[in-house]
């Protein structure tokens, strides 16, 4: 019947805007986590570290990206990641 097929559509219609508003929550949460990422980055002194860790943790670039980019081996960039990851102070 039409009542039933309004009805259908109706709800249709709040679950829609139920995920929009969830799918706006999460992005909201995401754009936040982003800048916490950006500042604990930007408190690291060394200026190197700091795009190397922007490089793998905010532009998901690969290990061998990083290495090209900045033109290191692999293996010293492993190195500098374990340096940089000890001079990040986490927030309380």
């Amino acid at each position: 019947t039409l009542d039933s097929k309004i009805d259908t559509t109706k709800s249709d219609i709040i679950k829609i805007i139920d995920l929009e508003d969830k799918l706006k929550e999460d992005i909201e949460k995401l754009i936040n986590l982003k800048q916490e990422i950006m500042e604990v980055i930007r408190a690291v002194p060394n200026i190197e570290y700091q795009t190397l860790l922007e490089k793998r943790y905010l532009c998901f670039n690969t290990w061998e990206q990083i290495s090209v980019d900045m033109n290191y081996s692999i293996q010293h960039i492993h190195r500098m990641h374990s340096s940089a990851l000890k001079e990040i102070v986490v927030p309380s």
